[in-house]
């Protein structure tokens, strides 16, 4: 089974969408007055930050020089920029609460995020948590180096580069180095997203509406979400459950596919910007500042991230990208002969990451591959991927549409909106 085609924004989410976190942002940085000074220090100090080019050995890509526009600047204009989005399931005080005691320490959701030089496309890839990859050596912030992994699940690195201290910069480094050995890519930002911080997002808009097609139950043994189909508004804690859980029943839980619950997250995204847009924040100080705040405060990156003036300055710079140059995408993969629960990716991969590098569109048409010429990536090896003959293909039909985990999901699912 491979994963889907790129997938665009809708018509309405694109640069309304960015623009709205690009004045976000802006408005609760410039309201001129003490409090707006005030305001800005709080913000800056929620966010927490994680220097990884100091544990790499790496220079930081510095900002360009700070002027006093009319509107923020992007500190990285001309360049075209990688960025890791890395969603953590880390049982801190906060998280414990919401997902139990345990000792986990993994990047639950990891996003690969391109800016074009431009500003004109923005694109991201997400990468399977259950790929099998292999980890390279890693620095520890004590100094001490890991030993690589081969054949590992991709979100182990996280773990890896954490170690016992579950240190998110050393485990934030570690993500970063096996994305750069996987893809060939510098990586030149990260965030990590811790996931309470996801619960005070929603909770601060006031819930996400969701149409489901139909009711999703989450296995009693690791969750208690019980939704019926239809339109429903998930809260904070609901919300964190519907994108995390992955057994159970419904919307392709049967199945327990990491692919599947991909999908359920890009749903909920969409929906949750469609809200967003719905509220109009802009216009309501408090409820703004909440949004913000509690986006901030979910936030681990880079120093030279970790301001809000160059967040609002890096929104704003892509502020008037069309809709249909939003692309979301997923890894090509197809099972592994090793692990039918595990994945591993296609050489299909490869022109990704050769494209983020060009910094060419991802849905630039292909000359097509004949069947012959497939691959997969196992171990990080490149080996020949078996073909079903043609012969095959009828009769295999009705067993693979029930087998395929990764079925896309229908549109009044993507939007979160009820017919």
């Amino acid at each position: 089974m491979e994963s889907a085609r790129p997938r665009h924004a809708g018509p309405h989410a694109g640069h309304r969408v960015l623009r709205g976190i690009a004045l976000a942002l802006t408005a609760v940085l410039a309201l001129g007055t003490a409090g707006g000074v005030a305001a800005y220090v709080d913000l800056r100090n929620q966010i927490e930050v994680s220097d990884v080019d100091a544990l790499l050995g790496r220079d930081t890509l510095e900002p360009q020089a700070e002027t006093e526009p009319e509107n923020p600047d992007d500190p990285f204009a001309g360049r075209s920029l990688n960025i890791l989005v890395m969603g953590t399931d880390f049982r801190d005080e906060a998280n414990t609460e919401l997902a139990g005691a345990g000792d986990e320490f993994n990047s639950d959701t990891t996003l690969l995020v391109h800016l074009s030089g431009d500003r004109s496309r923005i694109e991201a890839v997400s990468i399977p948590r259950d790929s099998l990859v292999n980890i390279p050596a890693c620095p520890r912030p004590d100094g001490s180096s890991t030993s690589p992994q081969y054949g590992a699940m991709f979100n182990s690195a996280f773990a890896i580069g954490g170690g016992p201290e579950q240190d998110v910069t050393g485990a934030a480094a570690c993500m970063i180095l096996t994305v750069e050995a996987l893809t060939g890519l510098r990586i030149h930002h990260h965030v990590v997203v811790k996931m309470d911080g996801v619960v005070d997002i929603v909770d601060a808009i006031g819930g996400v509406p969701m149409c489901l097609p139909e009711p999703v139950v989450g296995d009693t043994r690791y969750s208690d979400l019980e939704l019926d189909a239809g339109r429903q508004v998930l809260d904070g804690e609901t919300a964190i459950q519907f994108l995390r859980v992955r057994k159970g029943s419904g919307m392709g839980l049967e199945l327990g596919s990491d692919l599947m619950r991909i999908e359920r997250q890009q749903a909920f995204v969409d929906s949750m910007l469609r809200e967003v847009l719905a509220q109009n924040l802009l216009t309501d100080t408090p409820a703004l500042y909440r949004m913000v705040q509690a986006a901030l405060r979910a936030m681990s990156t880079s120093p030279d991230l970790a301001s809000p003036t160059a967040l609002a300055g890096l929104a704003w710079s892509v502020r008037d990208v069309d809709p249909s140059d939003i692309v979301f995408e997923s890894v090509p993969v197809v099972d592994a002969p090793s692990d039918p629960n595990r994945v591993v990716w296609t050489a299909e991969a490869d022109r990704l990451w050769e494209k983020f590098a060009a910094d060419a569109p991802l849905d630039e048409p292909e000359p097509s591959a004949s069947p012959s010429d497939a691959e997969i990536v196992e171990d990080g090896d490149l080996v020949d991927a078996d073909e079903p003959d043609d012969s095959d293909q009828a009769g295999d039909e009705a067993d693979d549409e029930a087998d395929d985990p990764s079925p896309t999901p229908s549109p009044s699912v993507r939007a979160g909106v009820c017919a």
